[in-house]
């Protein structure tokens, strides 16, 4: 999973390197994470301080967040342009043609730290780190976010989205993208990952957009009761695990659990032992495991049918005096 610059060429090193019949096609993720969109110009700026202090200050700032700010900078690195940014993961795109675009989006919620950057190789995060009081702003955030879901459609290539406090935001772009694309948008899958959208907002989604699935961790969606009415929520046909874990140590663990929640909500038994064969055609026979592979195997593949529509009664019967009407 590619969240930054720094992370790009490491992605590179190791797809050349384990790149074989032991590795799903699908582990390589590039992209730029919402949390690093402040490091990101959309337009040139004369210098690095011009660049932040037109993203966190505005027109009449505080003498507070001035003092923050210049606190802030020593922390930050020289922005890189957005056209520049593109143009790497589009080329990393290009040459891993089985990649990902992820993990893009828009998060409201986090802030800036006062450290600066961690280069490769990364030590684990021991959570104390004083934090800004700096948001990225949700149309800065939202530009890069769009700005990469282009080329996801351009270049046919599914897309894990990191959407936090972000609903009703996340929930237009996809329209516009819908709108926009047509049958190139239900060529793609999007995954929302570590999805928080309350059931509501979900199915709204769900209805809308045929291509998009919800995935759910332990270590994020279990801090919430209300992911359970998401599970519940969500078709049997759109529904993932994952880990959302950064210590490879505690994958399996971290899946397996979110597993056997999705079992417990949706009713749907635990396999043990591995018996299906290409005529076990009987979804409702199904153990959560043989679902869930099965809804991974569809995100991959992609292409789509689209959503139809359904029409009020009133259009359809105003439809059917129309085509009763004599000209």
């Amino acid at each position: 999973m590619g969240t930054r610059a720094s992370d790009q060429s490491l992605l590179s090193h190791i797809d050349r390197l384990l790149c074989d019949e032991r590795f799903t096609q699908y582990y390589r993720i590039s992209g730029y994470h919402p949390w690093f969109a402040h490091w990101i110009a959309i337009e040139p700026a004369t210098s690095k301080e011009e660049h932040y202090r037109s993203l966190f200050l505005g027109g009449s700032p505080k003498p507070e967040s001035i003092d923050a700010l210049d606190k802030l900078l020593t922390c930050l690195p020289e922005p890189i342009s957005l056209q520049s940014v593109l143009s790497e993961v589009r080329q990393n795109l290009i040459d891993f043609p089985n990649a990902m675009l992820g993990e893009v989006g828009i998060d409201r919620a986090a802030r800036i730290p006062f450290m600066p950057p961690s280069p490769p190789p990364y030590v684990e995060d021991d959570g104390k780190r004083e934090l800004s009081p700096f948001t990225i702003p949700q149309s800065h955030q939202m530009a890069i976010f769009e700005a990469q879901l282009e080329l996801a459609v351009d270049l046919k290539r599914n897309v894990s989205v990191h959407s936090v406090k972000s609903q009703q935001a996340t929930g237009e772009l996809l329209a516009r993208m819908k709108t926009k694309h047509g049958s190139a948008w239900n060529a793609i899958s999007i995954d929302l990952h570590s999805c928080g959208f309350s059931a509501q907002s979900w199915l709204e989604i769900e209805k809308k957009h045929a291509n998009v699935y919800l995935s759910l961790s332990t270590v994020i969606n279990s801090r919430s009761p209300a992911h359970r009415d998401l599970i519940a929520a969500c078709a049997p046909h759109r529904i993932l695990a994952e880990s959302d874990y950064h210590a490879i140590r505690y994958l399996p663990q971290q899946t397996w659990d979110m597993v056997r929640t999705i079992a417990e909500v949706k009713k749907w038994r635990i396999e043990d032992e591995w018996t299906y064969t290409d005529q076990d055609t009987n979804v409702e026979q199904w153990g959560v495991v043989k679902r869930l592979e099965e809804n991974w195997k569809r995100f991959q593949i992609a292409d789509h049918i689209p959503v139809k529509r359904k029409r009020d009664r009133r259009q359809l019967e105003l439809d059917t005096d129309e085509s009763d009407s004599e000209f």
